[in-house]
């Protein structure tokens, strides 16, 4: 998750249920006054005519999740990546819309296919493969005996459920719901446990870096993204392998009249392959509400205005006139500008810490904040489009840049939004976004357009004189001394959990993406095999290891586990790592091979809907629901609770857009690995709690890598 100049990676793990039930009841939204004319008399154009021939990713989709339809030979096994988009932009005619897309935006999403559900027999066969690196024989056996038990018994009433409850829906996928609700019932914070980030890459135009300016255009080009998703105008997500043919505005004026109900099977035969899009609803106006045992998800697209954070501060202004065009830029600028400017002091009690509490506890302290008389407020921040958090520091480097756009200070953040833009000092800026209502897929696509569209077509610039500022509130709660109590327990809690999280970064330069596949080895599984020889080298053992990977190739799809850790990797990491002189060069490179082989494999049927992660989870998940007791011995099983005691927890994506990423350990010994392979270098932004040593590690991983290009490179290592 590491790039400091053009591509991040992000923990991609999430998926919501998407049927708009579970929602509060309606909130009212706040009204402004008209706003006073612009002002401003900047030109908008294209002043850096070398990007109007860059291309631009702007889809997340593992490189093998066609193989699912075509067992294409030419789907590369390599994690998440982005995939190429191009389409004509209307330009400034309407400059409501970033472009007119002539195929609607929706236009595929009901026929695309259904998430498959894996054949029980399969799912057991490649658990026990997954578990068989991570138990001695005794173990395994034991595991094995229990694997096969569940199979042949209750496993197979669990499956034979899900499968019938699968045909009865077929809205929907069947790990929708219960991943939904799996993320909505936790209790621990959505700070570190949960939020990841993902930060810009800078304007290539240093003076549109100032805080004021790039927050503007961010904002501006936000609703337009907004306002081109709503009209139905934004480009559908379309994975393309014959670009030539189905990326041509020929192809599209005639798709466009294909009836919905078969969109996709004409975009299959010429090898396009449409993504699921229906998480994007809540992109904006979204927050995710605490609430005791299990938090609900608002959205209400009535809502104009955006919330903004500086100190601790909050303070709401329309960004979208009563007849829902963009507010004049030059206004929204000197909203800004008055909000940068305002001298309030910081908040003794910022109420925006309370979202990094445990999700009862805030439940708990937000009605007390109802009973004070604090609901219209409480409204305005959820009905708010987005979050825009302006910061006052200078990011120092990369490490502080993370710790910053993370989890910050705690006080100037609503984490519970479905998505904040953070804008440093300096100009630098993120995103970090809530996980129950979606995985990143189409935050990645909204951070893309949103940059592309801010540098390419700036709406303010140096020159732009700022309107009057008439319309902007700083918001006012009322708080107790019961509420005050909270707040500083909350503060205390966050500073100690924060404190404890290390950031370190490592850059290999001996080789990329390039070399790796003129040597026929999948890029993904390499970098995967120095996780696991950096690991033993470090700690002597190998490792439960999460891989996400999207299957938004699906209706309703979410992500599917890959597990790198295999009887593959464990034999070649022990050869390189503890036995390098009893091995030659051409065997080492031939282990080398085997690994990217399955991994390759891996990747596949992660992409295919064929991991055994969820599968399982979904039939645990009935089995709870259904209130067996005690649960199948499987999922009591040590085994089972160890291959999900995820120690390396890893993703890996790209994006023009994105220079870094990352997210924290999702358990106390384990490590949060952001990772990317570049076409002559590989990066990673790693994250630890003190059970684990993270620059130790990536050390250890450096070393891995090096020894790895040595070998291809014909050489012994020693």
């Amino acid at each position: 998750m590491y790039h400091p100049t053009s591509t991040t990676h992000t923990k991609c793990s999430s998926t919501t249920d998407l049927q708009p039930s579970q929602v509060l009841p309606h909130r009212p939204t706040a009204t402004f006054p008209p706003l006073a004319p612009s002002s401003c008399t900047h030109q908008i154009q294209n002043t850096d005519a070398g990007l109007q021939s860059q291309t631009w990713s702007s889809t997340i989709l593992p490189h093998t999740t066609m193989a699912a339809f075509l067992g294409s030979a030419a789907a590369k096994p390599g994690g998440l990546v982005s995939v190429v988009r191009r389409y004509r932009s209307s330009g400034r005619k309407c400059s409501e819309f970033l472009h007119k897309s002539v195929v609607p935006s929706m236009h595929y999403q009901k026929s695309l296919p259904r998430l498959p559900v894996p054949k029980l027999e399969d799912t057991i066969r490649r658990y026990l493969a997954a578990q068989r690196p991570l138990l001695n024989d005794d173990q395994y056996s034991h595991t094995e005996k229990v694997a096969r038990s569940f199979l042949d018994g209750v496993g197979k009433n669990l499956h034979a459920e899900l499968v019938a409850q699968d045909k009865k829906n077929k809205h929907t996928s069947y790990i929708s719901a219960p991943w939904f609700d799996m993320y909505l019932s936790a209790r621990e914070s959505v700070v570190l446990n949960f939020n990841p980030f993902m930060s810009f890459n800078p304007d290539p135009k240093p003076e549109y870096n100032d805080q004021l300016l790039r927050a503007t255009n961010m904002v501006c080009s936000a609703v337009r993204f907004m306002k081109t998703l709503r009209a139905g105008l934004l480009e559908p997500e379309v994975f393309h392998l014959n670009p030539e043919k189905s990326d041509t505005d020929r192809f599209k004026r005639l798709i466009r009249w294909v009836p919905p109900s078969l969109s996709w099977y004409g975009a299959y035969m010429v090898n396009a392959y449409p993504l699921d899009m229906s998480q994007y609803f809540r992109l904006f106006n979204s927050t995710r509400v605490p609430r005791a045992a299990r938090d609900e998800l608002f959205t209400d697209q009535k809502g104009r205005h955006l919330l903004v954070m500086r100190r601790g501060n909050m303070y709401v202004f329309d960004v979208v006139d009563r007849d829902g065009n963009l507010v004049q830029p030059a206004e929204i600028l000197a909203h800004l500008r008055y909000v940068l400017s305002d001298a309030a002091p910081a908040p003794p009690f910022p109420l925006g810490v309370l979202t990094s509490e445990n999700r009862d506890v805030w439940a708990g302290l937000r009605e007390k904040l109802l009973s004070a008389g604090n609901g219209e407020a409480l409204a305005l921040v959820d009905g708010a489009l987005f979050c825009l958090c302006l910061d006052e520091d200078v990011m120092r480097d990369h490490i502080h840049v993370s710790h910053n756009m993370l989890h910050g200070d705690g006080c100037n953040r609503w984490y519970d939004k479905s998505f904040s833009i953070i804008m440093a000092k300096d100009g630098q800026a993120a995103i970090n976004f809530e996980h129950s209502w979606g995985d990143g897929v189409a935050v990645l696509r909204f951070q893309n357009e949103v940059f592309k569209d801010s540098v390419e077509k700036p709406m303010v610039g140096p020159d732009c004189r700022p309107a009057a500022a008439s319309a902007v509130r700083r918001l006012a709660f009322n708080l107790d001394g019961e509420l005050e109590d909270g707040i500083a327990r909350a503060k205390e809690k966050f500073a100690a959990a924060v404190s404890r999280l290390t950031i370190d970064a490592m850059e290999f330069k001996m080789g990329g993406k390039e070399r790796l596949k003129k040597k026929k080895l999948s890029p993904d599984a390499v970098a995967q095999l120095a996780f696991q020889m950096g690991f033993l080298r470090q700690y002597g053992h190998t490792a439960a290891t999460y891989e996400s990977c999207s299957t938004a190739a699906f209706r309703h799809g979410r992500t599917e586990t890959i597990r790198p850790a295999s009887v593959h990797t464990q034999r070649c990491a022990h050869a390189f790592v503890r036995q390098p002189g009893r091995h030659g060069v051409e065997q080492l490179q031939g282990l080398l091979a085997e690994c990217s082989k399955y991994h390759g494999q891996l990747t596949r049927e992660a992409a295919m809907g064929q991991g055994f992660d969820r599968h399982l989870f979904a039939m645990r998940y009935l089995a709870n629901a259904t209130g067996a007791t005690p649960l199948p011995e499987l999922y009591r099983d040590p085994a089972y609770a160890a291959i999900n005691h995820n120690v390396l927890s890893t993703s890996t994506l790209t994006s023009p857009a994105v220079s870094l990423g990352g997210f924290a350990p999702v358990v106390p010994d384990g490590f949060g690995v952001g990772y990317g392979v570049h076409d002559e270098w590989i990066g990673c932004n790693v994250s630890s709690y003190p059970a684990r040593n993270v620059h130790e590690f990536l050390q250890c991983v450096h070393k891995s890598l090096e020894d790895i290009f040595t070998v291809l490179e014909g050489k012994p290592i020693s």
